[in-house]
């Protein structure tokens, strides 16, 4: 490779040192504006999250209806989104309450009954009775603990609520989400010009190719790691439901949230294999059978989705590694809390391509200073 083919490394003169030491302490700032204003920026930037995840079913109801204007759309997206949610919760609410009450009989059962697994050895056994709660968890999952539960929450609630205006003034600020999310949805196109008419214009060359880049690995986490996990989790709730496996569906949905990280579902195997044998100490069924049965799910759902869904819906573009993913989220969620798991991503995303472009120069062209 010829020497004048390599892009051109600016030196580190005094006035660049003092640049990038300047940048640094702003960066520093803002994170700590960021801790002291996280309170008031938390539902702003779930509705902005909300309003980024429904803008593909806005612009399909605009294509739907072929109205330039967004109003109605946004208002069918909204309708449409809420009649999938309550539907949702009318069909899984019954479901899960009657599975909690077969799984503490199953639990309560497990614990007072000594079960032989073949090719299982009985120090296993000791081992989860002596090291897990069973009847502590079987009296979590009972009917009777959900409603001491709801109502000591609401009594509790409604002691907090007669002392002060906190507990008023945390419940409002969720419903002032719902009208962040019209109010983005409204106007999301004008909001997204809105920021890049923000930068300078001699710095819009590389601020756009960093805002390209955060909208790529938008792109591909949110929305399609998102579908992704959503329909991995419909599809193990199936193949768990097939097969008989208790709860199951719950079991299935939380290895869709895991999905949210590739292959962070993993950790979930062994529950199943604990779901497994209090199946069998409760119901008899052969537990190789019914473990093997869920590894069969595990190994379906895995070549459905590498084969077909991430091909198809993430296509050839690679996105950030799933450790890389995962310690963003650990670092900002320690940081700023759920609003740090929010941001993580985009903040990630932003530093790495401002290495890029700065540091390695990656992008094998060189980005000029702006006049002064």
């Amino acid at each position: 490779m010829d020497i004048s083919d390599s892009p051109v490394r600016r030196p580190y003169t005094f006035d660049r040192v003092v640049r990038i030491t300047f940048t640094v302490i702003l960066l520093i700032g803002i994170l700590f504006m960021l801790e002291l204003l996280k309170g008031v920026l938390l539902p702003f930037l779930v509705a902005c999250l909300i309003a980024y995840m429904l803008e593909p079913i806005v612009r399909w109801n605009m294509k739907i209806t072929k109205l330039q204007t967004r109003f109605v759309p946004v208002l069918l997206t909204l309708f449409e989104v809420s009649v999938i949610v309550a539907g949702f919760f009318i069909i899984f609410i019954p479901y899960l309450v009657s599975e909690t009450n077969e799984m503490t009989q199953m639990l309560r059962h497990y614990a007072s009954t000594k079960i032989q697994i073949p090719h299982f050895s009985d120090s296993i056994h000791s081992f989860l009775r002596e090291n897990i709660d069973f009847e502590r968890i079987s009296k979590l999952l009972s009917k009777e603990e959900w409603k001491e539960l709801i109502k000591s929450t609401i009594s509790s609630s409604w002691t907090f609520l007669s002392s002060g205006f906190a507990f008023l003034f945390g419940v409002l600020s969720w419903l002032i989400v719902v009208l962040y999310v019209i109010f983005i949805m409204l106007d999301y196109e004008r909001i997204m010009q809105g920021f890049k008419h923000l930068v300078p214009v001699n710095h819009r060359k590389w601020a756009y190719q960093i805002g390209n880049d955060i909208k790529n690995a938008m792109n591909r986490y949110f929305r399609g790691q998102f579908l992704i996990a959503f329909i991995v989790g419909i599809l193990f709730s199936i193949g768990f439901l097939i097969i008989g496996l208790p709860m199951g569906v719950v079991l299935g949905l939380f290895i869709g949230i895991l999905n949210m990280v590739p292959y962070l579902q993993l950790i979930s195997l062994p529950i199943t294999v604990m779901l497994c044998i209090v199946c069998t100490a409760s119901t008899g069924v052969d537990f190789w059978v019914i473990f093997w049965e869920s590894m069969a799910v595990y190994i379906i759902v895995q070549c459905i989705q590498d084969l077909i869904l991430t091909p198809k819906i993430m296509g050839k573009a690679m996105g950030l590694n799933p450790a890389i993913i995962l310690l963003s989220l650990s670092i900002w969620g320690s940081l700023l809390g759920f609003m740090g798991l929010i941001i993580a991503l985009p903040l990630t995303t932003l530093l790495l391509s401002y290495y890029d472009i700065y540091v390695v120069q990656r992008y094998g062209r060189h980005i000029p200073e702006s006049d002064e």
